[in-house]
């Protein structure tokens, strides 16, 4: 069956066609994704260089920052992506994510001397004004509303 460009499209068994996935990249989520974006691109040079060049000095807070931006990059493409799966699996890493940049924000003020450097989540994100323990936040109260 052809559809309004000539091109076929897919139906299920019954006939129906799916419903075209949840678009998460509308109004405020497409400043999400933006800033979701530029956190991944500043967390992975970072990371990829300090762990490039001084792993030794701090492997554990160029590790962290790595992993913050492997977070980073995944949230930016499941909001992309869209979707009610991709949408619950951003959620799920929102919420990781908060854990982490609350967990490493403490560390970080209760014990500094185990970070000789800092994490893209040390003090809270401090370094990157905050925005690291704003983001998921906002990214949690966004996926919540943008639900079917």
């Amino acid at each position: 069956m052809a559809g309004e460009t000539g091109v076929p499209q897919s139906t299920s068994e019954s006939g129906i066609r799916p419903a075209p996935p949840t678009r998460l990249v509308k109004g405020p989520g497409l400043l999400l994704v933006w800033l979701y974006g530029v956190m991944s691109v500043g967390a992975v040079s970072r990371s990829v260089y300090q762990i490039a060049t001084e792993y030794d000095r701090a492997p554990l807070a160029y590790s962290l920052s790595a992993i913050a931006a492997v977070v980073y990059a995944f949230i930016t493409y499941t909001l992309f992506r869209g979707g009610e799966r991709a949408r619950r699996a951003a959620l799920v890493c929102c919420a990781a994510e908060l854990v982490g940049v609350l967990t490493v924000g403490t560390w970080t003020l209760a014990d500094p001397s185990a970070f000789p450097d800092a994490t893209v989540w040390s003090d809270y994100g401090m370094g990157y004004l905050f925005i690291p323990v704003l983001l998921p936040v906002t990214g949690m109260l966004w996926l919540r509303r943008a639900r079917r």
